[in-house]
């Protein structure tokens, strides 16, 4: 069993072997190693003293015995410590070149050793920490292929004709180092995976509940309006009902309209009830406005009523009107009314012992809402979520209502600490006809 490529030739296990050293490990791969969340560049900067230290200290391990280094070892330690510095950028590229200098410098050295010797002290950190950068930024199936080959050219190395004693015991020193450090880059890989899914994933879930949140204040809306628009359609089906017996001698075509708009009526408050009971059956067990079939909604003349139970729950709230209050459609009445009472509960959880002022201004466009607070006199008591509310309420609330009129909302801090909550709902005066002049 397994997967094919091309026609199914290939079994799943060499496919997948392929993938790793045709993709992970293809060295014309660019993978930067980016900024510490902290400490910036450092870390690339003390990589490159460390190369630097790693060649110099190589150079001298060589030289021991000797003269002077051929020329060709000397370039080959230059280039197997340029290979960690080539890891910040491209790591797969440097694990590559860092391989080959293991061996091609183990091949150079065999005349200064007496046989071939890819490791030393400082090729095995300088090869460790070009594996652990790899480790870092590739899946960790081609980090341990990556391991395996490099061991391989261990092997490879110290199978000369002659064989130093001290081969055997370096190359298993080697091994264990090499091994740690992809170990280690594994799991600071998976670590920072880990992370990065757990940020997405938060936004996801804030997105989701922001989206909920958003449908639940739009049901609760028109679940809210439905007594208002059930009003206005049972008005209509009761006065077409009733016309034809306000004509002395109706037609038969007067009444067969009436007959036909009073049927329409009827069916739309049928639908519309329907539609309800879908809202209700999705509302909270707790939603009030799910509960209450047929309570009234309120309207701005009950605005004194909603002021006195704050006062009377301990917020300091004063009131002002200004223009000449009428009367105004009841969708808007009751979007002003819970904006109103949203904003004050606002203040009573989120600003304790602060001060509330309510302003109306009824103008010729509509009616402007204004809620505004002081800074609060002591902090808000935490709740077990940290002391955030649920979303779906608050500002969503108000600007959906807001929006749904075709108004504007603007709320925000306020100079001394305080809160500012502005809504203008638009309402325009009807058209006034003109009156007949005397006389005409």
């Amino acid at each position: 069993m397994g997967a094919t490529i091309g026609g199914g030739r290939w079994p799943a296990v060499p496919r997948s072997v392929w993938d790793v050293l045709r993709t992970d490990l293809a060295p014309g791969r660019r993978d930067p190693l980016p900024r510490h969340r902290y400490l910036g560049r450092l870390p690339h900067g003390h990589l490159i003293l460390l190369s630097v230290l790693m060649g110099l200290w190589e150079q001298g391990v060589y030289q021991r015995g000797v003269q002077e280094l051929p020329g060709i070892l000397s370039l080959l330690i230059v280039v197997q410590a340029a290979a960690l510095v080539l890891a910040l950028s491209r790591p797969v590229a440097a694990w590559w070149v860092s391989t080959a200098m293991l061996l091609s410098t183990g091949v150079a050295a065999a005349p200064v050793w007496g046989a071939p010797m890819p490791w030393s002290a400082p090729a095995i950190v300088l090869h460790g920490f070009v594996l652990l950068l790899l480790a870092l930024r590739v899946r960790p199936t081609s980090a341990s292929a990556a391991l395996v080959l490099t061991l391989l050219v261990g092997v490879i190395g110290v199978g000369g004709p002659r064989p130093a004693v001290s081969h055997p015991p370096v190359l298993a020193t080697g091994a264990l180092v090499l091994t740690a450090a992809v170990v280690v880059g594994a799991s600071l890989r998976a670590v920072r995976l880990s992370r990065t899914r757990l940020v997405e994933q938060e936004g996801l879930t804030a997105e989701e509940r922001a989206r909920r949140a958003l449908l639940e204040e739009r049901g609760r809306i028109a679940r809210e309006l439905h007594d208002v628009v059930a009003h206005h359609m049972s008005v209509i089906s009761i006065q077409a009902q009733v016309a034809p017996h306000l004509v002395a001698d109706p037609t038969p075509e007067l009444r067969e309209n009436l007959a036909g708009i009073r049927q329409n009526a009827v069916d739309a408050l049928t639908e519309l009830r329907r539609v309800l009971g879908v809202l209700r059956g999705d509302a909270d067990p707790g939603d009030s406005a799910a509960g209450v079939r047929h309570a009234p909604q309120p309207t701005l003349e009950r605005l004194g009523e909603l002021l006195a139970n704050v006062r009377a729950a301990g917020l300091d709230v004063t009131a002002g009107s200004r223009g000449e209050p009428r009367p105004l459609s009841p969708g808007t009445e009751l979007s002003a009314y819970r904006i109103v009472q949203e904003a004050l509960s606002n203040v009573m959880r989120h600003a304790p012992g602060a001060r509330a002022t309510v302003e109306t201004h009824y103008h010729h466009a509509g009616l402007t809402l204004r809620i505004t607070n002081t800074a609060p006199g002591r902090p808000a008591p935490t709740t077990a979520r940290g002391g955030a509310r649920e979303p779906g309420h608050g500002l969503l609330g108000m600007r959906e209502r807001t929006a749904m009129l075709g108004g504007e909302l603007v709320a925000g801090p306020t100079p001394d600490g305080g809160w500012d909550v502005t809504a203008v709902l638009p309402a325009p005066l009807p058209a006034t006809p003109p009156r007949p002049e005397d006389g005409s």
